[in-house]
């Protein structure tokens, strides 16, 4: 499943031995706590960007997405959730 959203906030979930880890959260969402897939956006070189969803998780009744590769609020993102086994 597929659906286009806007990345409205961004921070980082751990850093550990110099790797970041962070959390997104899109205006809109299809992903649900426990849901992994991948989010595409296109950045500012026209280049594709893909970003894998390691995990989602709530937090305050909003579903944060956990990646390793930060996109800031604002950028258009195309989120496809990984259907369950």
């Amino acid at each position: 499943m597929s659906f286009s959203a806007v990345v409205v906030d961004i921070r980082e979930e751990s850093r550990v031995a110099g790797r970041q880890r962070w959390q997104v959260l899109l205006d809109r969402t299809e992903f649900t706590a426990g849901d992994t897939g991948e989010l595409e956006a296109v950045a500012r070189s026209g280049a594709l960007l893909l970003v894998p969803v390691l995990g989602a998780v709530e937090d305050g009744g909003e579903i944060w997405l956990q990646v390793e590769k930060p996109l800031a609020a604002g950028t258009e993102v195309t989120g496809c959730v990984e259907a369950k086994g």
